[in-house]
């Protein structure tokens, strides 16, 4: 007996910045926004962020893992999580991970739906990629940084691309594949409103 399952292309891009000049800052965000460095590892907040941020973006890599997991992921030296606030509330994040080679990834970034279309993002976006640049200063022995990477792809929310290349990120690759097509996790009904 064969399924039969519904398939969907997704194209994902990969986008980089090779000197701290290539960041184009957003203009600062409107009113009250602040943002913070989670510096004590949380799997409860940081699972928060992840599932109220990319629930209904298809973020679901993550949601099999351990506290454990979650624990050792956000422990890993250079790894930092900074968080939006606005009026004492977070609006979104973005998950810095230091890789080999002066190498720094944006693993993850990205804001609640009630924040978005705010212009929270851009100013969340070159904030965090500045904390890229310039995270061997809170890491001794990190070597500096010499490359910022993060991929995006057709799943994420529909300014995410040009959000990304207005920063200055420019595109290295390009990658196109089926994946099933699946609901996305969340968030419940009515998030959205």
């Amino acid at each position: 007996m064969s399924i039969d399952r519904t398939s969907a292309t997704v194209t994902t891009w990969s986008l980089e910045q090779t000197s701290p000049a290539d960041l184009r800052p957003a203009a600062g965000a409107p009113g009250e926004v602040r943002i913070v460095r989670a510096e004590v590892p949380s799997p409860e907040f940081s699972r928060f962020l992840y599932t109220a941020v990319g629930g209904d973006v298809h973020w679901t890599d993550r949601l099999p893992l351990s506290y454990t997991r979650w624990y050792e992921l956000l422990s890993r030296p250079g790894t930092e999580t900074w968080v939006a606030y606005e009026r004492g509330t977070p609006a979104g994040f973005i998950e810095l991970e230091a890789q080999p080679e002066g190498t720094v990834e944006i693993a993850y970034f990205g804001l609640l739906p009630a924040f978005r279309g705010r212009r929270i993002g851009g100013h969340l976006l070159s904030y965090g990629t500045a904390r890229a640049w310039d995270l061997s200063d809170r890491w001794p022995g990190r070597e500096p940084t010499k490359r910022v990477w993060l991929h995006t792809c057709s799943k994420d929310g529909p300014h995410a691309l040009a959000n990304y290349e207005r920063r200055g990120f420019t595109l290295f690759d390009t990658k196109v594949a089926q994946e099933p097509e699946t609901n996305p996790p969340g968030p419940w009904p009515g998030a959205h409103a």
